[in-house]
């Protein structure tokens, strides 16, 4: 039995990928347990060994070697229960790895079985599950059909591993263009950032480290042969490849592409705003459909994009020399104004111009103010003596 043991776990070891050791620890972990029964006493230490060389089991309690003739078959049973446990559990340690060292990248499958609006996929070794959440619009499989689809991320159940799949995932894109693009491959040209609105479009930001690539054109290839194999794979998906750039304004201009901007203008640092101003005919071309194409420029740039037409700012600066005229005629008025209430005091006798113009800085409009005075209130207004303000008075008694 004891070589047939060590065949048994070295063949598993080979083909399983499970690890003879863990095999070899799991299965002296459960002989002690089951020969603590034989025993027929829990509280005893009890260990288990198995020889490596000769695959002998021995049992030993509180350091002695237990020789026992029901050993031998409760051996044989503990030990192929532990195995299939463990190859169980071990095939699904090793899938769970396999599939998690491989989170972010492409994985291809084939359509088995559909289950509330998901696809159920064969990866092979595991399934993967592609919820409807995760797809594309465009998306249209069959069962039988091959699919390629992002590992978005692996969980651990019960059942054995969970392969989450995504089509509809910005990151999908990136890891298209890593098996397309060499150089993105390498390294050479980094894709910065992505925006997506799956199905319609996506944007994608490149940048290369040496200034002699043209990190867009390593992108696109020669006659958009690379660009049109991403484009084949999502269905006739539109991809913007724009040139990624540290200063704010070149790079929200060309994340509007194809719209041509005529300026952008930083509004703020800290909440990340920016002023676009374009052409009257390339404002519906920078905003785009249901404001897709400024939805995706922002996302691509992270910056709040205001976009305007050089027709709203000309309407805007009328306007505002519309609202000025106002307060200058209020002004005007407040002067007419001034001026016919010291008209006024100049019917009276021994009001000249200036006097009035006093009376009414000092805060005098009537005559019916006037009369309410005295001598002392009147000659404590700047300009007016003793004798000008009895004639006021005088003149006052009269009116």
């Amino acid at each position: 039995m004891s070589t047939e043991l060590l065949a048994v776990l070295e063949n598993i070891e080979r083909e399983k990928g499970i690890s003879r050791q863990i095999l070899i620890e799991s299965i002296e972990a459960a002989l002690a347990s089951a020969a603590k029964k034989v025993l027929h006493d829990k509280d005893k230490e009890v260990e288990v060994k198995i020889e490596l060389e000769s695959g002998r089991i021995r049992v030993f309690s509180e350091g002695k070697e237990i020789v026992s003739s029901e050993f031998g078959r409760i051996a044989a049973q503990t030990a192929k229960q532990v195995i299939f446990q463990k190859i169980r559990e071990a095939e699904r340690d090793v899938i769970f790895n396999e599939f998690h060292s491989r989170s972010d990248s492409i994985t291809s499958g084939t359509v088995y079985r559909f289950e509330k609006g998901a696809l159920l996929v064969d990866l092979g070794k595991t399934e993967g599950i592609l919820p409807k959440r995760e797809m594309s619009p465009r998306d249209n499989y069959r069962q039988g059909d091959t699919i390629r689809a992002y590992i978005l991320e692996v969980n651990k159940t019960a059942k054995g591993p969970q392969v989450i799949l995504s089509r509809s995932h910005p990151h999908f894109v990136k890891a298209l263009f890593e098996l397309e693009v060499p150089e993105v491959a390498d390294g050479l040209v980094e894709i910065r950032s992505v925006s997506r609105e799956a199905g319609d479009r996506t944007k994608i930001a490149v940048w290369s480290k040496n200034e002699k690539v043209d990190c867009v054109g390593a992108c696109v290839g020669v006659r958009g042969s690379r660009v049109k194999g991403v484009v084949k794979e999502l269905q006739g998906e539109k991809i913007d490849i724009v040139r990624w750039s540290e200063n704010v304004e070149e790079f929200v201009q060309a994340a509007l592409s194809p719209a041509q901007v005529s300026s952008v203008k930083v509004l703020s640092e800290a909440d990340k705003k920016v002023e676009v101003v374009v052409d009257d005919d390339q404002l519906s071309l920078a905003i785009g459909k249901n404001g897709q194409n400024v939805r995706l420029a922002s996302k691509l740039t992270g910056w709040s994009i205001d976009i305007r037409s050089k027709k709203d700012i000309a309407k805007e600066k009328l306007e505002g020399i519309l609202t000025e005229k106002p307060a200058e005629e209020k002004a005007a008025s407040g002067e007419e104004e001034a001026r016919s209430a010291a008209s006024v005091f100049e019917v009276l006798e021994g009001v000249g111009p200036k006097t009035a113009q006093a009376l009414v800085e000092a805060g005098f409009k009537t005559i019916e103010d006037l009369k309410k005075i005295s001598e002392e209130e009147l000659l404590a207004v700047k300009g007016i003596g003793k004798k000008t303000a009895e004639k006021i008075l005088g003149a006052l008694k009269n009116v």
